[in-house]
């Protein structure tokens, strides 16, 4: 079984997608993250139906480092719950796969 994700998370902003983005890069959380601007959002909301212009992170990263890169995404989000969804790679580019997995190598 693969153990390479992508990961959703919607930012309020580019400026705050960014911020999430390079954290995530730069601790080795994630090997890659697309940002994709302007998607709108419709949601419920505290009983509220919600229409929102949001940014769309799209996160490449492993099952080892799941854990850690959801915490670093709380953490750094302002939402209170942030979405944060993850689905399993099936198939790939082999030699890209190989990439992201040396990408999110803790070092350790």
């Amino acid at each position: 079984m693969s153990n390479e994700l992508v990961v959703l998370v919607t930012a309020p902003d580019m400026e705050q997608a960014r911020r999430i983005a390079t954290q995530l890069v730069s601790g080795r959380l994630a090997a890659c993250v697309n940002l994709v601007p302007t998607i709108e959002s419709i949601y419920t909301w505290n009983d509220q139906t919600e229409v929102s212009a949001e940014t769309l992170l799209i996160i490449k990263t492993t099952e080892a480092r799941y854990d850690e890169l959801e915490a670093r995404i709380k953490a750094l989000h302002q939402y209170a719950i942030p979405e944060i969804v993850a689905f399993r790679i099936e198939r790939g580019l082999a030699p890209y796969l190989n990439w992201l997995r040396d990408s999110t190598s803790s070092g350790t």
